[in-house]
């Protein structure tokens, strides 16, 4: 057994190869098994009905508890 994978040997290196991409195309699948929504049914096809709602005049609100002298 290579305790470390600097001293590894070539065999070692592919069997973490191996694992990793056996582990990415399990995660892979399970991604786009799970993926059930159709694109129907999602608010990527919502139509806007009714008028536009335009931009108001801009306001700055701020708050001071102190009292200015002038």
């Amino acid at each position: 057994m290579n305790s470390s994978l600097f001293t590894a040997d070539r065999t070692t290196h592919l069997k973490v190869v191996v694992v990793s991409l056996i582990a990415s195309i399990i995660v892979v699948a399970v991604a786009v098994t799970a993926h059930t929504t159709r694109v129907e049914s999602t608010s990527a096809r919502v139509l806007a009905d009714g008028p536009a709602i335009k931009a108001q005049k801009l306001l700055t609100v701020t708050s001071s508890d102190t009292s200015a002298i002038r």
